[in-house]
């Protein structure tokens, strides 16, 4: 991507189907000056009144990334003596707002323009949060603090709820214009967004890259194993796949089926899987016969 782009959403919004185009269409859903005849719009099935349901494909993954998710949380919460188990489940838990609020940004239910604005600011806020939060987990690997005490959750839960409630608040000022200060966000042909841009495309990768990195070295280097790493490694190829769906493909999907779905309900489908191997992978290094991480051992 060449300096020139940065920051800019417009042709990310004319490809793909991203909660953030919500804020950046004068409409506030995905439809927005980006459309054109050239591209394809996702038009999902039709509702009374002319009104119109799309990526029901999404909603419906949504719907079962939340029961998966809740399998998960009571699955961890058996494993009483497992490092980082309060950590992991409070991930838990962002991603399951995530895979609500998405229902309502992604999947194009017919709301009334604040309200969907709303659930688009919640999303991309939790987006962030959710991924700090992982990035921590991997932290909390190295026992640095003891995992699950108040001390460590609060350091957490209080992190995350700061990019949260910043985040959110930037989104909400997008597409609510409190302020106006943001309002230059519409101006074509760029759609320009320098904060939401870093906050919602860049941010979420650095911590994801640095939650493998922690990872890695925590398993190849102190806990000696291998296995653990098939794991880790699926989990890093299902989330790049969906976003190679979401990002690159999506928009021949769309014209492939004639605007019935993109690549959104791979997005979401391969990001569920993602996140259901990221699991297995820190179940399967909080076995009980893995050796102890001594504190403050540092690769």
């Amino acid at each position: 991507m060449g300096s020139t782009q940065f920051g800019n959403f417009h042709d990310f919004c004319r490809d793909s189907t991203l909660p953030i185009c919500n804020l950046l269409s004068d409409k506030h859903s995905q439809s927005g000056p980006w459309d054109n005849a050239d591209n394809c719009q996702l038009r999902g099935i039709s509702l009374s009144d002319g009104k119109r349901l799309g990526n029901l494909g999404s909603i419906l993954l949504c719907a079962i990334a939340i029961l998966t998710s809740l399998y998960l949380l009571y699955r961890s919460e058996r494993k009483r003596a497992a490092v980082g188990r309060r950590e992991m489940q409070v991930f838990l838990l962002g991603y399951i707002i995530i895979s609500i609020c998405e229902i309502f940004s992604v999947g194009e239910f017919p709301l009334n323009s604040t309200v969907r604005i709303a659930f688009t600011a919640i999303h991309i806020g939790f987006i962030i949060a959710t991924t700090w939060i992982l990035m921590l987990n991997a932290i909390v690997g190295y026992q640095l603090l003891d995992d699950g005490t108040p001390l460590s959750l609060a350091l957490v839960v209080g992190s995350a709820a700061i990019l949260l409630v910043g985040t959110g608040y930037i989104a909400l000022d997008t597409g609510l214009h409190w302020t106006g200060y943001w309002d230059s966000s519409y101006d074509l042909p760029k759609n320009r967004h320098i904060a939401l841009y870093v906050l919602y495309q860049l941010a979420p990768l650095v911590f994801l890259v640095a939650y493998f990195v922690l990872e890695a070295i925590l398993v190849i280097k102190i806990l000696g194993e291998r296995r653990p790493m098939l794991y880790l490694a699926s989990a890093a190829i299902l989330f790049a796949a969906g976003q190679v769906f979401n990002y690159v493909v999506s928009k021949y999907i769309c014209d492939g089926t004639s605007g019935k779905i993109d690549g959104a309900l791979f997005e979401t489908l391969f990001t569920l899987l993602a996140v259901v191997m990221n699991w297995v992978f820190w179940s399967s290094i909080t076995e009980d016969d893995w050796p102890s991480v001594p504190p403050n051992q540092f690769p």
